[in-house]
Protein backbone atom coordinates (compact mmCIF):
# COMPACT_ATOMS: atom_id res chain seq x y z
CA UNK A 1 0.00 0.00 0.00
CA UNK A 2 2.94 2.33 0.64
CA UNK A 3 4.09 1.76 -2.93
CA UNK A 4 0.56 2.67 -4.12
CA UNK A 5 0.47 5.83 -2.00
CA UNK A 6 3.84 7.03 -3.28
CA UNK A 7 2.86 6.50 -6.91
CA UNK A 8 -0.55 8.07 -6.34
CA UNK A 9 1.03 11.20 -4.86
CA UNK A 10 3.38 11.51 -7.83
CA UNK A 11 0.48 10.94 -10.23
CA UNK A 12 -1.67 13.54 -8.44
CA UNK A 13 1.09 16.08 -8.92
CA UNK A 14 1.23 15.36 -12.65
CA UNK A 15 -2.55 15.54 -12.97
CA UNK A 16 -2.85 18.88 -11.19
CA UNK A 17 0.32 20.52 -12.54
CA UNK A 18 0.27 19.34 -16.16
CA UNK A 19 -2.82 17.49 -17.33
CA UNK A 20 -5.64 19.59 -15.85
CA UNK A 21 -4.11 22.96 -16.87
CA UNK A 22 -3.57 21.69 -20.40
CA UNK A 23 -7.13 20.39 -20.62
CA UNK A 24 -8.48 23.66 -19.24
CA UNK A 25 -6.49 25.49 -21.92
CA UNK A 26 -8.23 23.39 -24.57
CA UNK A 27 -5.34 21.07 -25.38
CA UNK A 28 -5.56 17.43 -26.28
CA UNK A 29 -3.49 15.45 -23.77
CA UNK A 30 -1.79 12.18 -24.64
CA UNK A 31 -0.57 10.02 -21.78
CA UNK A 32 1.31 6.74 -21.76
CA UNK A 33 -0.04 4.12 -19.31
CA UNK A 34 -2.08 6.56 -17.26
CA UNK A 35 -3.89 5.25 -14.16
CA UNK A 36 -4.61 1.80 -15.55
CA UNK A 37 -1.04 0.68 -15.00
CA UNK A 38 -1.36 1.43 -11.29
CA UNK A 39 -4.72 -0.33 -11.12
CA UNK A 40 -3.28 -3.51 -12.65
CA UNK A 41 0.12 -3.47 -10.96
CA UNK A 42 -1.20 -2.73 -7.48
CA UNK A 43 -4.19 -5.09 -7.63
CA UNK A 44 -1.86 -7.94 -8.60
CA UNK A 45 0.20 -7.08 -5.53
CA UNK A 46 -2.90 -7.60 -3.39
CA UNK A 47 -4.20 -4.06 -2.99
CA UNK A 48 -7.98 -3.80 -2.93
CA UNK A 49 -9.45 -2.72 -6.26
CA UNK A 50 -12.08 -0.61 -4.48
CA UNK A 51 -9.38 1.11 -2.40
CA UNK A 52 -7.34 1.82 -5.55
CA UNK A 53 -10.36 3.35 -7.31
CA UNK A 54 -10.90 5.66 -4.31
CA UNK A 55 -7.18 6.48 -4.05
CA UNK A 56 -7.06 7.56 -7.69
CA UNK A 57 -10.48 9.21 -7.72
CA UNK A 58 -8.80 12.57 -8.48
CA UNK A 59 -7.88 11.43 -11.99
CA UNK A 60 -9.53 12.76 -15.13
CA UNK A 61 -11.45 10.10 -17.03
CA UNK A 62 -9.97 10.02 -20.54
CA UNK A 63 -12.21 10.29 -23.56
CA UNK A 64 -10.25 7.45 -25.13
CA UNK A 65 -7.85 4.86 -23.76
CA UNK A 66 -6.08 2.00 -25.51
CA UNK A 67 -4.95 -1.41 -24.29
CA UNK A 68 -2.17 -2.86 -26.42
CA UNK A 69 -2.86 -6.56 -26.09
CA UNK A 70 0.16 -8.85 -26.27
CA UNK A 71 0.05 -12.60 -25.65
CA UNK A 72 1.90 -13.58 -22.47
CA UNK A 73 4.73 -15.42 -24.22
CA UNK A 74 5.41 -12.46 -26.52
CA UNK A 75 5.21 -9.94 -23.66
CA UNK A 76 7.78 -11.81 -21.59
CA UNK A 77 10.04 -12.29 -24.63
CA UNK A 78 9.95 -8.53 -25.32
CA UNK A 79 10.79 -7.71 -21.71
CA UNK A 80 13.59 -10.26 -21.45
CA UNK A 81 15.22 -9.27 -24.75
CA UNK A 82 14.59 -5.54 -24.45
CA UNK A 83 16.32 -4.90 -21.13
CA UNK A 84 19.99 -5.25 -20.22
CA UNK A 85 18.90 -6.37 -16.76
CA UNK A 86 15.50 -7.29 -15.36
CA UNK A 87 14.33 -5.10 -12.48
CA UNK A 88 13.30 -6.66 -9.17
CA UNK A 89 9.75 -5.22 -9.04
CA UNK A 90 9.26 -5.50 -12.80
CA UNK A 91 9.78 -9.26 -12.47
CA UNK A 92 7.41 -9.47 -9.50
CA UNK A 93 10.20 -10.90 -7.35
CA UNK A 94 8.74 -9.09 -4.34
CA UNK A 95 5.71 -11.40 -4.56
CA UNK A 96 7.73 -14.64 -4.21
CA UNK A 97 5.97 -16.16 -7.22
CA UNK A 98 9.04 -18.18 -8.22
CA UNK A 99 12.71 -18.25 -7.28
CA UNK A 100 13.83 -17.96 -10.91
CA UNK A 101 13.51 -14.31 -12.06
CA UNK A 102 12.40 -15.25 -15.60
CA UNK A 103 9.70 -17.58 -14.26
CA UNK A 104 8.61 -14.95 -11.74
CA UNK A 105 8.34 -12.46 -14.60
CA UNK A 106 6.21 -14.88 -16.64
CA UNK A 107 3.82 -15.50 -13.74
CA UNK A 108 3.69 -11.82 -12.79
CA UNK A 109 3.03 -10.70 -16.37
CA UNK A 110 0.28 -13.31 -16.62
CA UNK A 111 -1.40 -11.86 -13.53
CA UNK A 112 -1.02 -8.32 -14.89
CA UNK A 113 -2.55 -9.43 -18.20
CA UNK A 114 -5.54 -10.98 -16.38
CA UNK A 115 -6.03 -7.76 -14.43
CA UNK A 116 -5.96 -5.70 -17.62
CA UNK A 117 -8.70 -7.93 -19.04
CA UNK A 118 -10.99 -6.69 -16.25
CA UNK A 119 -9.91 -3.10 -16.86
CA UNK A 120 -10.79 -3.34 -20.57
CA UNK A 121 -14.39 -4.07 -19.64
CA UNK A 122 -14.62 -1.78 -16.61
CA UNK A 123 -13.20 1.31 -18.33
CA UNK A 124 -14.00 0.63 -21.98
CA UNK A 125 -10.38 0.45 -23.07
CA UNK A 126 -9.97 0.01 -26.83
CA UNK A 127 -8.06 -3.19 -27.51
CA UNK A 128 -5.25 -3.01 -30.07
CA UNK A 129 -3.54 -6.19 -31.27
CA UNK A 130 0.07 -5.43 -30.37
CA UNK A 131 1.35 -8.40 -32.36
CA UNK A 132 0.53 -6.59 -35.61
CA UNK A 133 3.22 -4.52 -37.27
CA UNK A 134 3.98 -1.14 -35.76
CA UNK A 135 2.70 0.48 -38.95
CA UNK A 136 -0.65 -1.37 -38.73
CA UNK A 137 -0.99 -0.55 -35.00
CA UNK A 138 -0.32 3.10 -35.74
CA UNK A 139 -2.86 3.12 -38.57
CA UNK A 140 -5.50 1.58 -36.33
CA UNK A 141 -4.84 4.05 -33.50
CA UNK A 142 -4.92 6.98 -35.93
CA UNK A 143 -8.28 5.81 -37.36
CA UNK A 144 -9.79 5.65 -33.88
CA UNK A 145 -8.24 8.90 -32.63
CA UNK A 146 -9.28 10.76 -35.77
CA UNK A 147 -12.95 10.18 -34.88
CA UNK A 148 -12.37 11.74 -31.43
CA UNK A 149 -10.56 14.76 -32.84
CA UNK A 150 -13.33 15.80 -35.20
CA UNK A 151 -14.14 19.41 -34.40
CA UNK A 152 -11.09 20.02 -32.21
CA UNK A 153 -9.58 23.40 -33.02
CA UNK A 154 -5.91 23.70 -33.82
CA UNK A 155 -3.70 26.35 -32.28
CA UNK A 156 -2.87 29.09 -34.79
CA UNK A 157 0.38 27.58 -36.03
CA UNK A 158 -0.19 24.13 -34.60
CA UNK A 159 2.14 24.75 -31.64
CA UNK A 160 0.77 23.49 -28.30
CA UNK A 161 2.41 26.41 -26.49
CA UNK A 162 -0.02 28.84 -28.11
CA UNK A 163 -2.98 27.04 -26.58
CA UNK A 164 -1.36 26.98 -23.14
CA UNK A 165 -0.31 30.63 -22.83
CA UNK A 166 -3.68 32.01 -21.70
CA UNK A 167 -3.99 29.60 -18.79
CA UNK A 168 -0.35 30.06 -17.66
CA UNK A 169 0.02 26.30 -18.06
CA UNK A 170 2.89 26.85 -20.49
CA UNK A 171 5.05 28.43 -17.81
CA UNK A 172 4.30 25.57 -15.41
CA UNK A 173 4.94 22.98 -18.11
CA UNK A 174 8.21 24.55 -19.24
CA UNK A 175 9.29 25.07 -15.62
CA UNK A 176 8.58 21.42 -14.81
CA UNK A 177 10.43 20.29 -17.90
CA UNK A 178 13.45 22.48 -17.12
CA UNK A 179 13.63 21.27 -13.52
CA UNK A 180 13.30 17.64 -14.64
CA UNK A 181 16.18 18.13 -17.07
CA UNK A 182 18.29 19.79 -14.37
CA UNK A 183 17.59 16.86 -12.05
CA UNK A 184 18.60 14.35 -14.70
CA UNK A 185 15.08 13.00 -15.26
Amino acid sequence: MSFSLIHSADFASRIHEQIVPALEAGCVVLADRYVYTAFARDAVRGVSRAWLRRLYSFTVRPALAFYFDVPLQEATRRILTGRPEMKFYEAGLDLNLASDPAESLRIFQGLIREEYETLVDEFGLVRIDATETIVRQQQRVREIVQQHLAGVKRAGNGHAGDALIDSSALARFLGQTASEKAGGA
